[in-house]
């Protein structure tokens, strides 16, 4: 007979586990969070608080670390400002999950208002079955030394150089405050994890839009873009030609007036779509056809103007320079074709379970593929391959930018160098704060001579 492998028990979530939990996590970040530019620190500071919850979606957290980890690879701080927010997301859906559209909405937030939540239940918690004998000792600890290790440090430049390899920067009460947020973050995450949210599968509307309401409407869309993709066939993708040829048209004008206005019609007849799919009744396999067929050749001619307009911001961006901006925007636009992409998957079959988590995991890897151009970066390259092409380039423009672009500028002559790095200074990082984008902007300035600024 098989012997039975007893199975150990996993030890409950008590509210004195959760404060515990909570404290470490803060002190993990009072350490090692850089709050004021991005860094290592980050990335770390995210694989502590998921391996003290242990309990957690891995492809979520996955995500959420690899968002955080930008901060150690580039220096632009509105992209880790936007793989920081949208890593605290993937961060509050890999505790508290979710399916549909609106579960992941709440997901994505449901960390941050548990952790309000979570106060009261961990106070009467702690009150009603007593403290732990080392929870105190190790609590009042922490609180000591968060409030006598900078006030040390900040009166002795020895004592704080002695504490600068283990201690966050000394200035302010910057350790305080990483402590409360990310302790009452993680207390509000395993919070969730011991009380869940419902779950959102029963969230969906009823399909009660009959086909004789939909089919019209729609139906004109369908001709409405089929027309202005014909019409406009031989200039959509014309590029250079189309703009030579045609009296009073610049680059500009050509891209200005229609990449917004094509932008808009993308985020709008997605959102026609999402409503159609989601009330249309399917009673019959006709209903079917209709639906598939209709939202299929949106879809279809949708794409070929997110072609369009990303053809027009290359073109313009060819002619002008490349900026975060149109950057930016490029992006965008670039994920919205790939949306209707997963649209038209789903179509397939008229199943469309999976495809809110797949619209919201491709849009944070879109932000992970972002960051991985190096788009600061990418764009001085380019205005660099410009200049040596034309002898046109907006060295203030590039000269505002982060130390990504050091390396990049480097291949400009001496004069216009100067000018875009007369006023570079990159501080030197500790390991909490090291980022390879300003290591790299380190390694290269001694190496440039400085001359004269002669734009």
């Amino acid at each position: 007979m098989t012997p039975v492998t007893p199975v150990t028990p996993v030890t409950p979530m008590t509210p004195n586990r959760v404060l515990l939990t909570g404290a470490a996590a803060g002190l993990g970040a009072a350490v090692l969070l850089p709050l004021d530019k991005p860094g290592l620190g980050w990335s770390l500071t995210a694989i502590i608080v998921f391996t003290l919850l242990r309990k957690v979606n891995p492809a979520w957290a996955v995500l959420s670390v690899i968002l955080f980890g930008v901060g150690a690879f580039i220096s632009a701080d509105w992209l880790f400002t936007l793989c920081a927010i949208a890593g605290c997301a993937a961060g509050s859906l890999a505790i508290a999950g979710g399916r549909t559209a609106r579960g992941l909405l709440s997901g994505a937030i449901a960390v941050p208002v548990a952790a309000i939540r979570a106060l009261p239940w961990v106070a009467r918690g702690v009150k009603e079955g007593g403290t732990p004998r080392l929870a105190r000792p190790i609590l009042v600890t922490a609180g000591l030394l968060l409030v006598f290790v900078p006030l040390l440090a900040g009166a002795d430049a020895r004592f704080a150089e002695l504490l600068g390899s283990v201690t966050p920067d000394e200035s302010s009460g910057q350790p305080i405050v990483l402590f409360l947020a990310v302790g009452l973050g993680t207390v509000g995450a395993a919070y969730l994890l011991v009380s869940p949210r419902r779950p959102d599968e029963n969230s969906d509307l009823p399909r009660t839009v009959a086909r004789r309401d939909w089919v019209l409407p729609v139906g004109a869309l369908v001709l409405l873009f089929a027309a202005f993709v014909a019409v406009q066939i031989d200039t959509l993708f014309a590029g250079d030609e189309h703009v030579l040829v045609t009296p009073d048209l610049t680059y500009a004008d050509y891209a200005r007036s229609g990449f917004w206005q094509l932008l808009a019609v993308t985020v709008l007849t997605l959102g026609v779509i999402a409503v159609v799919a989601r009330l249309a009744r399917l009673d019959s396999p006709t209903d079917r056809r209709w639906l598939r067929g209709l939202l299929g050749g949106l879809s279809v001619l949708t794409l070929v103007i997110v072609a369009s307009a990303l053809a027009r911001m290359w073109l313009y961006q060819q002619a002008y320079g490349f900026t975060v901006l149109r950057v930016l925007v490029s992006a965008c636009e670039v994920w919205l074709g790939f949306v209707y992409l997963l649209v038209l998957a789903a179509g397939v079959k008229l199943e469309a379970r999976w495809l809110a988590r797949a619209v919201l995991g491709t849009g944070f890897a879109a932000l992970v593929g972002l960051a991985a151009l190096n788009p600061e970066r990418f764009i001085a390259e380019r205005n660099v391959d410009r200049y040596h092409a034309t002898q046109k380039i907006d060295i203030w423009y590039l000269a505002r930018l982060s130390p990504d672009v050091v390396p990049a500028l480097a291949e400009l002559p001496a004069g216009l160098r100067a000018c875009a790095l007369q006023f570079y200074y990159v501080e030197n990082d500790d390991w909490r704060s090291w980022n390879l984008g300003r290591q790299q902007a380190r390694d290269v300035l001694p190496q440039l001579k400085q001359g004269d600024c002669e734009p």
